[in-house]
């Protein structure tokens, strides 16, 4: 009895591993064989792979070669179900590629091949991409997007596509001509370093087309495609880029395009490669994914030894296009600068040697219709960024304070030769006309800014209600609309004894910029705070910054005073009644102060504020020179800095300007 039941348990064990054997087809052994080829494929590294056919150092170089041009991506790829026959093996290998903004996805069927207790991983290319032949790789280009136009007013082409030439030395056809003689040669043609051009032609490979410079491919361009192809291996090619009608219309606003830098490739994650053009300051860095798009990439399978010379030379493209995202044009940017009025600007400030601007505003919309930065910027946007003191047209925003606390125009001040205030003496600009000294009215006092009587007045004007007073002309105020960088100005709210009494004469620490003082008369003019606006249908991250990254080129402003945060809104907005007082006292600074030129300029009378203010250590001291104005719809201020006087260097730019424009 006991022999019958111990061999019934031998037999049902027996039985038991017969089945288990049974079951053990050799699935288990494929499927950890399948997964361990597709993580390797997904690491970019075979080497742990046992292959038939094929050595897996091999394999891996081949791998690496054939997915070269698509680094850094990597793809993610998952095993499908395993079809089993015996000692063969057959399993999809699901590959998912992050190319561009698009995935590409593709099946490819590996093939296993059971050896002793082992299974083999048969090599073919085609376990990499479909229908892949030995000595074929892939290849990824970058198809651009049409970068969009930059509008101004009137939908007229601020910027758009112009042609040009890309000047240089294509290495290939330079025969047996020394290369960096040639490259001395060009470089001197067209005015670029020859130590540095030089070293880069050397350092570029044998195929490599070098460029030295883009030039406007003008009619009257100084370097004649003769004159470059005389060089071997001097080239010009033709080309189109996003240009403004000339090479400084409106720059430190616009910006400029180019092609990305290596360090700019390297910080945007993958979005930028090689060749790509971006744009560098200005409207066009702030809004370059808005212009230019979305680049498209288009992946081919091509054979490895195949050449540049070889495809240009092939009635149809020798390659085969296996994965292709579509370039996305970018959307125009539509801004509010006029062309006639910037060029204007940009004239009226062509021999100012020192800093300089003019802005332009429509004081019924707040429109900027020109916002120029003369040479003597270099490059800064003196208009927009700048942070000066803005001297006696300040004293616009001290008459709103002093109407509120009772005067009127008539009222009678005390205009002094001098002033001392706490041990500081405090003084009229050189030449004041001493028929305007005495008891005067203020309106006299405002034409012919008599900074002792607006001094005078400090003990019945506080800090905080200039502050206000500011805020109600538009002044430090956020511009929500305007869509670009600028400084909005700052007016300390708190401020006593001769910081109180300088910053009644735009001194101390008041900063305005030239659009600033633009808003400020345009506020005069408009009867009601305006908000300026640059760019229409801006973005909300792209509103003003009061604290704006000023650009790594031109000249900064020359003041240390730290500005303030604008104000959110204006508390007390300025009255009708009281623009109206105010662009009273501007006309008498034309009628009977000393911007009388003023009244020559045709058309609507003209209402102008004049402003002088000291900076530096000098002895005695440089000045800015300031002069705003109203006439019509039309709101301009000019600015140079270690200009001299307001009247007699700002002023004849001012007229100037306001008679071309008409």
């Amino acid at each position: 009895m006991g022999n019958t039941k111990k061999l019934s348990l031998v037999l049902a064990g027996l039985i038991l591993s017969g089945s288990l054997v049974a079951c053990d087809d050799g699935r288990g052994g494929a499927e950890a064989a399948a997964k361990q080829l597709a993580s390797a494929v997904a690491g970019l590294d075979l080497r742990p792979v046992a292959f038939d056919g094929r050595d897996s150092t091999v394999a891996n170089d081949q791998l690496n070669q054939v997915f070269k041009a698509l680094a850094p991506a990597k793809p993610s790829v998952e095993t499908g179900e395993l079809t089993l026959e015996g000692d063969t093996a057959r399993i999809p290998l699901n590959y998912s590629w992050k190319i561009s903004t698009g995935e590409w996805k593709y099946t490819v069927e590996a093939d296993l091949r059971k050896s002793g207790d082992k299974w083999l991983t048969v090599w073919s290319p085609g376990l990499l991409v479909p229908n892949l032949a030995e000595g074929e790789i892939l290849s990824k280009a970058t198809q651009s997007s049409p970068r969009a136009d930059i509008l101004g007013a009137g939908n007229q082409k601020l910027v758009t596509l112009r042609p040009v030439v890309n000047v240089g030395i294509d290495k290939p056809q330079l025969g047996g001509a020394d290369a960096a003689d040639a490259a001395t040669r060009l470089a001197r043609l067209v005015g670029v370093d020859p130590a540095a051009y030089v070293q880069q032609v050397e350092a570029s490979g044998a195929e490599a087309f070098v460029p030295a410079i883009t030039l406007r491919n003008t009619s009257d361009r100084a370097v004649t495609d003769a004159e470059i192809e005389a060089i071997p291996g001097g080239r010009a090619i033709p080309a189109e880029l996003p240009l403004a009608p000339t090479r400084n219309f409106a720059r430190a606003v616009l910006g400029t395009v180019g092609e990305a830098s290596a360090e700019q490739i390297e910080k945007s994650n993958g979005t930028l490669t090689a060749g790509d053009v971006i744009g560098t300051g200005g409207l066009q860095q702030q809004y370059d994914a808005q212009l230019r798009g979305t680049d498209g990439t288009v992946v081919r399978v091509q054979r490895a030894d195949l050449t540049r010379e070889e495809i240009q030379a092939a009635p149809t493209d020798p390659r085969r296009t296996v994965f292709e995202v579509q370039a996305v044009p970018g959307t125009p940017l539509q801004t509010t600068l006029d062309t006639k009025l910037q060029q204007l600007a940009e004239d009226t400030l062509a021999d100012v040697k020192p800093a300089s601007a003019i802005v332009a505003l429509r004081p019924s919309t707040g429109a900027v219709l020109a916002a120029a930065s003369g040479p003597g910027s270099n490059g800064y946007n003196t208009a927009m960024l700048g942070q000066y003191a803005p001297g006696s047209t300040f004293k616009v925003v001290d008459s709103l304070a002093m109407l509120r606390n009772g005067f009127t125009p008539d009222s009678t001040v005390e205009c002094t030769p001098t002033l001392t205030v706490d041990g500081r003496k405090f003084k009229n600009a050189e030449g004041y006309p001493k028929d305007s000294l005495g008891s005067v009215t203020l309106r006299d006092a405002f034409a012919h800014s008599c900074n002792t009587a607006f001094i005078a007045a400090r003990d019945k004007v506080t800090q905080a209600q200039l502050e206000s007073a500011a805020t109600s002309l538009g002044v430090a105020v956020e511009a929500p609309k305007l869509g670009a960088e600028a400084f909005l100005g700052s007016v300390p709210g708190e401020a006593e004894g001769t910081e109180h009494a300088a910053a009644m004469i735009g001194q101390g620490r008041v900063l305005m910029s030239p659009l600033s003082a633009a808003v400020m008369a345009g506020s005069v003019a408009k009867g009601a705070p305006v908000s300026p606006v640059l760019v229409e249908e801006s973005a909300p991250s792209a509103s003003a910054s009061a604290t704006p990254t000023p650009t790594p080129e031109g000249s900064a402003p020359s003041s240390t005073v730290t500005a303030e945060a604008p104000a959110k809104t204006a508390q007390t907005p300025v009255t009708k009644a009281e623009a109206a007082a105010l662009a009273d006292m501007m006309r008498a600074v034309v009628t009977s102060g000393h911007a009388g030129f003023l009244a020559e300029v045709p058309g609507e009378p003209v209402g102008a504020k004049t402003g002088t203010a000291e900076f530096g250590n000098a002895n005695p001291p440089k000045t800015h020179a300031w002069i705003i104005a109203v006439h019509g719809d039309l709101a301009v201020a000019v600015f140079v800095e270690d200009g001299g006087l307001g009247a007699t260097t700002s002023g004849p730019l001012l007229k100037k300007f306001l008679t071309a424009a008409g």
